[in-house]
């Protein structure tokens, strides 16, 4: 009497877990109709796909232990084959994770690739920079030195080195020229500005001096004019008399 009474208890439990699965399957099919009007959603339709046919599975094998229950057979058989149902879903869990961890050591792999091959990009990158900045800066050395040599070697009415150096100031030939000359030799350069002012002012009288130095072949004294306003020639002389 007792069995009778737990093979019936048994048997309205199946039911009543047969009943939920059903509903659950028929959210399953719910929200994969609800996706499909929805294209906004991630796709899900394979994973409730396979999750409708697992519940299907399970709908069946509770149809099955509830039948054993009804025909009487013992609650141990009935515990072995859920006990088996458990493990066949606990396998095929293992195996999805299985397959899981495989796909995920994959993109770890490519992940390490991909990471790789970025630090040689950037390798390559700051090698090619040090070299394009080492031959530019030898281009430029070789550069300042070379036209030099040539410059040289090439004939003087060409004027070449004097050309290149106004062309280095960016000024022409003769204020290049003075800036040359100043810069090497600050008073020998003042006193040529001051010998060219004084003879600029007695050009006259340094002509006539030299018209009368020619005809007699003897040297002869010129009287010239020194403005006492002429900074120059001021400087110059009491430099030289120093």
């Amino acid at each position: 009497m007792g069995d009778d009474h737990e093979l019936d208890a048994a048997a309205e439990a199946f039911e009543g877990v047969r009943g939920e699965l059903a509903l659950l399957r028929r959210a399953v099919e719910r929200l994969s109709a609800e996706r499909a009007e929805v294209p906004e959603i991630p796709d899900y339709s394979e994973t409730l796909g396979k999750m409708a046919k697992a519940l299907n599975a399970t709908m069946q094998n509770v149809g099955v232990l509830a039948k054993t229950a009804e025909d009487n057979v013992a609650p141990r058989y009935v515990a072995d084959r859920i006990v088996a149902a458990g493990g066949h879903a606990r396998d095929e869990d293992r195996r999805m994770i299985a397959t899981a961890g495989e796909k995920m050591d994959k993109a770890t792999t490519a992940l390490h690739g991909i990471g790789g091959s970025a630090r040689r990009a950037d390798e390559q990158r700051r090698t090619l920079w040090q070299v394009g900045a080492g031959a530019c800066l030898g281009g430029a050395l070789l550069w300042t030195i070379v036209p030099g040599i040539i410059a040289r070697e090439l004939p003087a009415k060409w004027q070449v080195p004097e050309w290149m150096a106004a062309r280095t100031l960016d000024l022409p030939k003769w204020e290049a020229g003075q800036r040359l000359m100043r810069a090497a030799g600050p008073e020998a350069f003042a006193n040529i500005a001051a010998a060219d002012r004084i003879i600029t002012a007695n050009r006259k009288a340094v002509q006539a001096c030299y018209k009368i130095a020619v005809r007699t072949k003897k040297t002869v004294r010129c009287t010239i004019e020194i403005s006492q306003d002429d900074g120059a020639a001021r400087s110059a002389i009491v430099s030289s008399t120093d």
